[in-house]
């Protein structure tokens, strides 16, 4: 018989990683259109630090955050996920709107569930919904596909959307150039498949790619955002596509002028996971699932935290020690 009550974490108010608190609470009661799911492994994100933070201003607290989680269907409302299904689940408002991953069980709406068949770990797993569905649709995106000859610049390559990014690029084969703000983990994005990795220090990158891809890249992943915008599109080869698809340095570029700032015949866009999530997501998401099960796709999980290490996870993350992936084991 389940018990009647969770370990959860519980943000009561906005401020640092200390007010992240482990709580006894009730279940959540199953209701129409919403299933039980038993988290089994959660991702972290940068976008959770922010909520945390104060910078989400719809997000009312105590909230338990957690965007994204992995886990089976305890409880269903849905004929199509009886209990027992392994299920992914990511955005649509999970641990903003409503309580999300960070808990030993989540109530989340039927049509965010996505039901996947596999034999990864849980933490393997876990590593995969918001980050890889979110690199794959940047790609997608952008235009880039198996076997094509362009060259990729990826800004922000050792966050776990840009180590994603490396690796289904390097499945492709498809060259990459990946930048990271710290010398000591150069060797992980070499690791990851990119065949050339920029230390990036502020400023921009054209010196540093003039001796290796002198006719810039075709594509730009920018996943740092709002500070280096402008310097992709002067970096991307005219007429090349610059898509802008993280937010590491914040939300929004100041005076931006397009006319002045995107060169004539080069593309500007964006992707938002918002729009992989539920049914748009599942067949994405399976098959990533197969490619990491045979090997051509190579996850980057840096660090494992249990529940109540969540506090030191949050820490890890806001100082930026992370290469790659963090992850939550409830």
């Amino acid at each position: 018989m389940m018990s009647t009550t969770m370990r959860a974490v519980v943000c009561g108010r906005p401020g640092g990683p200390d007010v992240l608190e482990i709580r006894e609470v009730p279940v959540p009661a199953v209701r129409e259109g919403w299933s039980l799911v038993q988290v089994k492994a959660a991702g972290l994100n940068r976008s959770e630090l922010r909520t945390r933070q104060g910078h989400s201003p719809t997000v009312t607290f105590p909230r338990v955050l957690g965007i994204e989680c992995v886990g089976v269907v305890a409880a269903s409302t849905d004929p199509r996920l009886p209990d027992g299904t392994t299920v992914a689940a990511v955005m649509g408002e999970m641990g903003r709107e409503f309580d999300g991953g960070y808990a030993e069980y989540a109530l989340l709406p039927n049509s965010l569930l996505m039901p996947v068949s596999t034999t990864l770990p849980w933490d393997i797993l876990a590593a995969l919904p918001e980050t890889y569905l979110t690199a794959q649709g940047a790609l997608d995106t952008l235009g880039v596909v198996p076997g094509d000859q362009g060259r990729l610049l990826i800004r922000g390559g050792t966050s776990s959307v840009g180590m994603a990014a490396a690796s289904i690029a390097s499945g492709y084969g498809v060259r990459t150039m990946a930048t990271t703000r710290r010398r000591s983990k150069v060797d992980a994005l070499t690791a990851a498949g990119v065949d050339y990795a920029l230390v990036d220090l502020g400023g921009s990158l054209a010196p540093s790619m003039d001796a290796v891809w002198p006719e810039g890249p075709d594509y730009v992943l920018d996943l740092v955002g709002a500070s280096t915008t402008v310097d992709s599109l002067q970096v991307v080869r005219r007429g090349g596509t610059v898509c802008v698809a993280g937010s590491l340095s914040g939300w929004t570029i100041p005076d931006f002028e397009a006319i002045a700032m995107i060169p004539s015949g080069t593309k500007l866009t964006a992707f938002h996971s918002k729009n992989i999530q539920g049914n748009a997501g599942t067949i994405v998401l399976q098959r990533i699932i197969q490619e990491v099960e045979a090997g051509v796709y190579r996850p980057n999980i840096d660090r494992a935290f249990a529940l109540d290490d969540i506090v030191a996870a949050h820490h890890y993350m806001e100082t930026n020690q992370a290469t790659g992936k963090l992850v939550m084991v409830p």
